[in-house]
């Protein structure tokens, strides 16, 4: 007799899961079956890797036994780590297009996304578009905006002279401000402060557990997931901010005229309506990526050059000795003559190095097969250049643990780092945070000496151990000692344009 329809109906499901299983399976033997064919990097024992405290130390400690590319495995699948500067520029350079590509991550607009976008003719107008806004759009106005807010920010650090400040907090919100001022054409600190709540909401949610086992194991998005959801809701409150001001934007909007990069790039996409590439959306996540890229990386980076000149008070005494001598009080600390301030460039390379803006480079995908240093790479590996083990790596520096600025003054003997990355995926901020080290820092030590507080500990300076994308540094306090010097009396050379 037939089986009941309401009984075949109960069996449907199941019969159709393990079809599912069995598809996965054929094809996962598959795949092996073909890899085996190929000559790939070696794969490391384990599969517990990424829950290492410092992985990118850890990984950089895999080459000793299995060189400087190798597969781990992540979650369901192996990648392919990158730990010296000769295989990170071969894949990102020399093939730079190969491995354009992003995997899916967690994010509904990836499609939209600077950073996380995939590789398309899409993504490289929009790529376009957003530098060129950065480059030409805010050329004129960048740096003497920097200047000013640095200013204030100084002001802000003198009235608290004497007491011990958490400054990380005030990098924080001084980066904030000026990506708001770029973008927002907004000096107003209570939207900055706003703007600075939404980033940092958003930052602490996509970096908790229940986001990142997500990117490792896609499958358990289908469970519930509170922390998904919260990310959810902090995402439509930050978006709803952002799409107020592309209103505001475009009813004020003067063709041929802009005051921001939000103007800039309207206008771009205005421009381009005939090829329907580009849209307000397309801005809108540029917005997203300046705000989120560019606040949270530069003052870590401040924070751990603070760190490391309260560890080295010597060469603190010496970039204060450097700036009275270059640059008088009023004068104009223009980036053009960097060249002028060896010592303050060197230091900031140096800080970069050991504390690059993303210790691992965010994940890039081969978008068709191709080989690193020899080995196959078949289409749609995962592969991750492990940027802060290139810049520790023995074989190119000398005591590359060691903060020791003056290997940067040693004409023709010291490497370039990759702290922004390299290639088709080169951070777009990277002219932006330059500047912005170059000014505060001078502006910083040319006010105040550097000093732990009284009775107090000097800072960490191994990274925090919660830290993600970012290399974060412990929290600490410093005491601002206000130099009082007037640089009266004293043979200067003012370092103007």
């Amino acid at each position: 007799m037939p089986e009941p329809p309401h009984k075949c109906s109960a069996m449907l499901p199941g019969l159709l899961l393990l079809l599912l299983l069995l598809l996965a399976g054929s094809h996962w033997l598959w795949r092996q079956r073909k890899l085996r064919s190929l000559h790939l990097p070696p794969l490391a024992p384990g599969f517990l890797h990424f829950l290492q405290p410092d992985l990118p130390v850890y990984l950089l400690g895999l080459t000793q036994k299995l060189g400087p590319v190798y597969r781990i495995r992540l979650g369901l699948q192996d990648v392919v780590v990158l730990n010296s500067t000769r295989t990170i520029e071969e894949a990102l350079i020399q093939r730079g297009v190969d491995f354009a590509g992003r995997p899916w991550v967690i994010h509904e607009k990836q499609d939209l996304d600077l950073s996380l976008g995939d590789y398309s003719l899409t993504w490289k107008a929009h790529k376009k578009l957003s530098r060129s806004a950065l480059m030409l759009g805010m050329r004129d106005s960048m740096e003497p905006l920097v200047e000013q807010l640095t200013q204030d920010f100084c002001e802000h650090m003198r009235a608290q002279a004497g007491t011990p400040v958490d400054i990380h907090k005030d990098f924080s919100l001084l980066t904030c401000r000026i990506i708001c001022c770029l973008t927002f054409g907004d000096k107003d600190n209570a939207f900055a402060h706003t703007m600075h709540s939404c980033v940092q909401n958003l930052m602490q949610a996509w970096n908790h557990w229940s986001i990142q086992i997500l990117n490792l194991i896609p499958s358990l998005r289908v469970l519930p997931n509170p922390g998904l959801w919260k990310l959810k809701r902090l995402q439509e409150s930050g978006d709803q901010v952002v799409k107020e001001q592309l209103e505001q934007h475009k009813a004020s909007l003067v063709p041929g005229h802009w005051k921001d990069m939000i103007d800039y790039m309207l206008q771009g996409v205005e421009k381009q309506s005939n090829t329907g590439q580009l849209h307000d959306g397309h801005v809108h996540m540029a917005v997203v990526d300046f705000l989120i890229g560019g606040t949270e990386t530069t003052a870590t980076t401040l924070s751990w050059a603070v760190a490391f000149l309260l560890h080295h008070p010597e060469i603190q005494k010496r970039l204060q000795e450097e700036l009275d001598l270059n640059l008088g009080p009023g004068s104009q600390l223009l980036y053009k003559n960097r060249t002028q301030l060896p010592l303050l460039m060197a230091t900031i390379s140096e800080v970069l190095r050991l504390r690059p803006v993303v210790p691992l480079a965010l994940p890039h995908r081969a978008i068709r097969a191709s080989s690193i240093s020899g080995y196959d790479i078949p289409k749609d590996t995962i592969v991750i250049p492990n940027i802060r083990g290139a810049n520790l790596d023995e074989m190119v520096w000398d005591l590359p643990g060691e903060f020791w600025p003056d290997r940067f003054l040693e004409p023709g003997k010291s490497p370039r780092t990759l702290s922004f990355g390299c290639g088709t995926r080169l951070c777009l901020g990277e002219s932006l945070a330059r500047l912005e080290l170059y000014v505060v820092l001078a502006r910083l030590l040319q006010a105040f000496t550097l000093l732990p507080p009284p009775g107090g500990a000097l800072p960490s300076l191994e990274p925090h151990p919660s830290s993600c994308v970012n290399l974060l540094v412990h929290p600490f306090q410093v005491l601002l000692q206000p130099r009082n010097l007037a640089l009266e009396g004293q043979d200067q050379k003012p370092l103007t344009g």
